[in-house]
């Protein structure tokens, strides 16, 4: 498992390094807390990477990285006033430990689809559900398959962009 984080954190740094394009960063609120860091590839990609730690199911720390397209299907939201709408949606992976003494984890595929309002100033607003389908040994300690995330995986976030 420390081998996955440390691959993902890697190849997430690596990208980061060498891609240029907007960036974002702040807080998501909703089925837990948690830290969002958002990294622009030109205009219509970016490499969303979210840590939380969760409310409802004992203390520990989450997190989920996706590849998210923006206006996926070029339809973007039609607004005429100050400041602009998005949406984005994407796909990567999720992985997490909960009740440390317990070592209760899970690792998996997970999806992101948002929608964001961002200001005419450097600041964003977004609605965000990031749903989890994978392996898991939280609920009786034995391994098996979990649909984490499909009911409460919805966060309001807010970012500064940069």
């Amino acid at each position: 498992m420390k081998k996955l984080v440390f691959l993902v954190a890697f190849v997430a740094a690596t990208l980061m390094t060498y891609a240029n394009g907007p960036r974002a960063i702040g807080a998501n609120l909703g089925y837990s807390a948690g830290f969002s860091y958002q990294h622009g590839f030109g205009e219509k990609n970016m490499l969303d990477v979210a840590a939380h730690v969760p409310f409802l199911e004992g203390f520990g720390i989450g997190g989920h990285v996706t590849y998210d397209w923006i206006d996926p299907f070029n339809a973007p939201v039609p607004w005429d006033k100050r400041g602009e709408w998005h949406w984005a949606m994407g796909v990567g992976g999720a992985g997490g430990l909960y009740n440390f003494s317990d070592m209760h984890w899970y690792a998996g595929v997970a999806g992101h689809i948002g929608i964001a309002y961002d200001f005419w100033f450097p600041m964003e607003l977004s609605l965000d559900w990031r749903p989890t389908i994978g392996v898991d040994n939280c609920h009786d300690g034995n391994i098996g398959f979990g649909i984490g995330g499909l009911y409460s995986g919805v966060s309001l976030g807010i970012r500064y962009l940069f």
